[in-house]
């Protein structure tokens, strides 16, 4: 029976997840052709991706590795885009941190937006599901959205090296960004965060090797908590608890 449960819940984390191939396919296309763009062989373009696994991250390290910005700066900068992803983990932790320490640690590669977005609605709706069925669901999400992601980022590397240098393709990519961007801004929080760092990378736009991108992030980071607490202390004064 609990085969059977596990089962049932990895082909119900592929089933749910299937949409996000709509998304992942064509980014992960993109991926592939700017990186061929950027000089990036076939191989080096693969490794990449199953290096990182991590859409804004890759197109943030492969925007400032063709602007020659040092190394250390791009691993900065990309760990700064995914920091998400360690609250993503410690979210998740009370829900599969009694697996296998090989199952967390595969886990830990595979944590990306949907996988996680998915998982806590079902974890969440689910309380009868142990530690093996939760797992069995976290890796069905990207069962699909992961072979996705390599094939269109092998494909795309193919189609780019095709590509003529004199075309260009520099232009997709902040259309990227804000595509990426846009779906994000739920709430007021958001949109002063994403407001604040607009406003702070502009002017700050001199500082070298692209540091401009790191403080705009740390500002509009500040902002949007500051914010966040806020709007919750405002709407603690708009709607009281009632006295017991």
């Amino acid at each position: 029976m609990a085969i059977s449960t596990t089962k049932s819940a990895f082909w119900k984390g592929l089933r749910d997840s299937a949409p996000f191939v709509l998304v992942s396919g064509p980014f992960g296309l993109l991926f592939g052709v700017l990186a061929a763009e950027a000089g990036l062989r076939v191989g080096e373009a693969m490794s990449f991706s199953l290096a990182v696994f991590a859409g804004s991250a890759q197109f943030t390290a492969l925007q400032l590795m063709q602007e020659h910005t040092p190394t250390l700066i791009v691993l900065i900068s990309a760990l700064a885009v995914n920091l998400r992803v360690a609250m993503y983990s410690a979210s998740l932790t009370p829900y599969l941190g009694d697996a296998p320490l090989w199952q967390r640690a595969c886990a830990a590669y595979l944590t990306v937006d949907q996988a996680y977005a998915l998982s806590m609605i079902e974890f969440e709706r689910r309380r009868d599901w142990g530690t093996r069925e939760r797992m069995a669901y976290f890796f069905g999400t990207n069962g699909l959205v992961a072979p996705a992601w390599m094939a269109a980022t092998l494909t795309g590397a193919w189609v780019g090296a095709a590509v003529p240098d004199n075309l260009g393709l520099d232009f997709v990519l902040p259309i990227a960004f804000l595509a990426m961007i846009g779906p994000m801004l739920r709430t007021p929080a958001h949109v002063v965060a994403c407001f604040t760092a607009c406003a702070v990378a502009l002017p700050a736009a001199f500082l070298p090797y692209n540091l401009g991108l790191i403080v705009a992030g740390l500002a509009g980071m500040m902002a949007g908590a500051q914010a966040e607490l806020w709007f919750a202390q405002r709407q603690q004064e708009i709607s009281p608890e009632a006295p017991e």
